[in-house]
């Protein structure tokens, strides 16, 4: 079984309950048809006797024994002839009596009909008219309007009675009889209809079963399949694509094409992450590599010792500054799932960050801050510092001498919109869409400092607050960078 597929299982288990079933089907069939089939030939027979009552007629004199004697003795051969005829159920329309008896049967008198024998008796019990296909068994005392039974020659028999009565007239017997053997035959064709059916049906439902099974785990093979090429190659690319469909397999497949273009943009970043971290390490550390070599190759002054000092302090601090703004990001993305988020006065952080600042005055820059009161927005305090702080710290690196920084704060339409604002080298429309990626810098010519995290940053961060951030900007002119977030209402 453990070796089995999943399609041979689901078969297996749906061919051995269809057998069950039709078992027991079978079963209850044979049980059921069994007492129908019975109870109907004794409806049957009672109706057989009672259609046949109603076509005997009783005289209202009836015939003395002497007198049917002679009757007898003159007309043998016409009265012979006439109870031959009616005894097979043969008759021109009329009335037809029986000899010495007082009873005249009509010729509709059906005395054997559907397997059904109708005999008359008299009230003594001597047969006058009809056939007795008992006459050797030991036959039941009569008994008015009740069914009975009896075993002859291993074959079990039906008999019902009807007693006849007139106003001047003993009464005769009309006595039906049936034989089980009938039912025994309906039976016997509906087994065998049932075993030549419920075989077909079974191995149709089996097949059926066996092909919906095998559509049902094409999408978990190619599922499987894709898995299996993913893994091996290792090409995220690669998707199950089912197409349309709101089954299980199909959510499980859509599921899984998710997860894949997940992994993809994460490996895909991890990899532009470690390039792009080689790459901004790497010159810092050829630096320092050649200043030291030429600072060893012979003696120098001091002077010289000091100006290589220095460029090695220079890109040690690049670097310093690379790897801990490296390590912040990492935190930011590993530890999402588990920032601690709650209501934040952001006119509070907002001014209590602009005001420490401001005292940087880096190239005679000034901040200039407005705060709406009140904005209160869900978050972290730690995460909304660092957003804020990228943002002014962006503004300095790029400003202008002796510009300006304008931070403000305000509610609209049930959001937080926190801008800021300078004046300084602007960024051209070529470079807009990327400056939100890791390490890009719109400085070519990288002669301002910075890692190109730093709005890396801050978009990861407004993502984590389900908010945005947009920026505007136009060269020589400035740049204004939002952020927009979801208000408290309070």
């Amino acid at each position: 079984m453990k070796n089995m597929s999943l399609r041979a299982k689901i078969t297996l288990w749906f061919s051995a309950v269809l057998i069950v079933i039709a078992v027991i089907t079978f079963a209850v069939i044979l049980s059921v048809s069994g007492r129908v089939i019975q109870s109907s030939i004794q409806d049957q027979l009672i109706t057989a006797v009672d259609d046949n009552a109603d076509e005997v007629e009783l005289s209202h004199d009836s015939i003395s024994s002497d007198d049917a004697s002679e009757s007898d003795d003159s007309e043998a051969s016409d009265d012979a002839d006439e109870s031959d005829d009616k005894s097979h159920g043969v008759g021109s329309g009329h009335t037809a009596a029986l000899s010495g008896s007082g009873v005249e049967v009509d010729d509709d008198f059906m005395e054997n009909v559907n397997g059904v024998t109708t005999s008359i008796y008299s009230s003594g019990g001597k047969l006058i008219y009809g056939s007795d296909p008992l006459s050797g068994a030991d036959m039941p005392a009569f008994s008015d309007g009740n069914v009975s039974t009896v075993k002859y020659q291993g074959v079990t028999y039906y008999i019902y009675d009807r007693r006849l009565s007139g106003e001047h007239h003993g009464g005769v017997w009309l006595r039906g009889v049936i034989s089980d053997s009938q039912g025994t035959a309906q039976i016997s064709a509906i087994a065998k209809l049932s075993l030549i059916a419920l075989p077909i049906l079974i191995l149709i439902a089996i097949l059926g079963g066996w092909l919906i099974a095998g559509r049902s785990m094409k999408p978990v093979r190619q599922l499987t399949e894709t898995a299996e090429e993913i893994s091996q190659g290792s090409d995220l690319k690669k998707r199950i694509s089912l197409g349309k469909g709101s089954d299980e397999i199909h959510r499980l497949a859509d599921s899984f094409d998710a997860m894949f273009g997940r992994l993809d943009r994460a490996f895909t970043a991890e990899k532009q992450f470690t390039s792009d971290a080689s790459h901004e390490l790497r010159t810092p550390l050829a630096v320092i590599t050649s200043q030291c070599e030429y600072t060893l190759e012979a003696p120098r002054t001091a002077d010289e010792y000091v100006e290589a000092l220095e460029t090695v302090q220079r890109q040690s601090a690049r670097m310093t500054g690379l790897v801990s703004d490296m390590l912040s990001f990492t935190r930011i993305e590993q530890n999402a799932g588990k920032m601690v988020f709650g209501a934040v006065d952001l006119t509070a952080l907002t001014q209590s960050i602009c005001s420490d600042m401001a005292l940087i005055a880096d190239k005679g820059i000034s901040l200039r801050f407005d705060a709406e009161d009140g904005v209160t927005v869900r978050g972290n305090a730690d995460l909304l510092t660092r957003l804020l702080t990228n943002l002014i710290g962006n503004a300095y690196r790029y400003g202008r001498e002796n510009g300006h920084i304008d931070v403000t704060l305000r509610k609209e339409g049930g959001s937080a919109l926190l801008t800021v604002e300078d004046d300084g080298i602007g960024i051209s429309a070529d470079d807009l869409p990327k400056i939100f990626d890791r390490f890009y810098r719109a400085d070519k010519s990288r002669s301002v400092k910075g890692t190109g995290l730093g709005l890396s940053m801050v978009k990861e961060i407004a993502d984590l607050h389900g908010g945005t951030v947009n920026v505007e900007s136009e060269p020589g002119k400035g740049s204004k960078f939002t952020f927009k977030s979801p208000c408290i209402q309070g």
